[in-house]
């Protein structure tokens, strides 16, 4: 009994560390140190070099991720991150674009950094098999490695452990999925406590005149629903780039509770355009600039950047059900740990209570 209780036991260890392992494993044989060889996100098999020093990824949620983790890994932003809160050699880092949104990226300019491997952030609507394929033969020679689930806000755990063991920054990985599952936890126990005749509706204003939006089911308005509100937003979902085009007229007819505002442009001049006077938002003082210093706390691109999100979107909403959540110490923390720079006092007020 005591033989067959050891054996079991042993057998659940090799269940436990495979499952921790995730998608990653790496080929005992090495060519003289010189390379490895890992599994995918795909199942592929790449030959990747031993020591990694510099990457570069083909969207933002991917460059994002390395961002947080890696930062001096990083070999190219795929746009020029905004704002004050990074320290200028991050900064500094230069911009390659890629192939998200609108953009279409530039295989000579990713290969003038020479990165040592090429992370492919496949689009989730597209087939990310092909699309890796097509990058691999473009880049020859780079190896191309295949991140999946950066762009949905319940599925980032996968993600975060692959590059935290392909990038060598594991414990960084642990502690990031520490505070996102934490938060995860936290905002779904209180959502699923309120009932859908008290959930406040919320419209996501975006654009220099708040006049384009994401409904329900875009990747750009995920955390709304996640949060507990209802998205106001009756327009056919737009894939990819999103920002469907809405009216005045739609936007006075679904009379949102709180409105989240991606454009500071638009959120400085809300309250003083007469257009915008008898939406209830407005008239009760509940439009809200997303914080977006060095990057986008809601969306834009919806990758790990929208983590802290999580509780700030769920407090913003139903400020009386999460006066737990205390936002200036999660930012503080979050910021240090994978902003990789240290807020003042006043530098947090500033991200959390934005002067119109």
């Amino acid at each position: 009994m005591e033989r067959k209780n050891t054996i079991l036991l042993v057998a659940a260890v090799i269940i436990v560390i495979a499952a921790v392992g995730g998608y990653l494993t790496y080929n005992s044989s090495v060519s003289n140190g010189q390379t490895v060889q890992v599994t995918d996100m795909l199942g592929r098999n790449v030959t990747v070099p031993a020591q990694i020093n510099k990457v570069v990824a083909t969207s933002p949620p991917t460059t994002n991720l390395v961002y947080m983790l890696a930062p001096d890994k990083l070999g190219g932003w795929s746009f020029k991150p905004t704002g004050q809160f990074i320290q200028q050699k991050y900064k500094d880092i230069p911009e390659v674009g890629g192939w998200f949104g609108k953009q279409t990226g530039n295989y000579e300019t990713f290969l003038s950094i020479n990165p040592d491997v090429v992370l492919e952030g496949s689009n989730p609507k597209g087939d990310p098999n092909a699309t890796v394929d097509e990058r691999q033969a473009k880049f020859g020679q780079v190896p191309v490695v295949a991140v999946l689930d950066v762009s949905d806000v319940t599925k980032y755990r996968a993600p975060i452990k692959f590059m935290g063991e392909f990038l060598g920054v594991q414990e960084k990985a642990d502690e990031l999925i520490v505070f996102y599952e934490t938060m995860l936890k936290k905002v779904n126990s209180t959502v699923s406590t309120i009932p859908e005749s008290e959930k406040k509706t919320v419209y996501y204003a975006e654009g220099p005149e708040g006049l384009q939006t994401d409904p329900t089911g875009s990747q750009h308005s995920q955390l709304i629903e996640l949060c507990g509100g209802i998205n106001v937003a009756d327009v056919p979902l737009k894939q990819g780039y999103g920002m469907s085009d809405v009216s005045m007229e739609q936007v006075l007819s679904w009379n949102p509770d709180v409105i989240l505002v991606g454009d500071p442009n638009f959120y400085k001049k809300v309250y003083n355009d007469s257009k915008w006077q008898n939406v209830k938002a407005v008239k009760e003082k509940k439009v809200y600039l997303i914080p977006q210093d060095p990057l986008n706390w809601f969306d834009r691109p919806p990758g790990v950047n929208i983590i802290l999100g999580i509780p700030w979107t769920a407090k913003t909403i139903y400020p009386e059900k999460f006066q737990d959540i205390d936002m200036n110490s999660l930012t503080k923390e979050f910021y240090s740990k994978f902003y990789h720079y240290d807020l003042s006092d006043d530098q947090i007020n500033s991200l959390l209570n934005p002067q119109p």
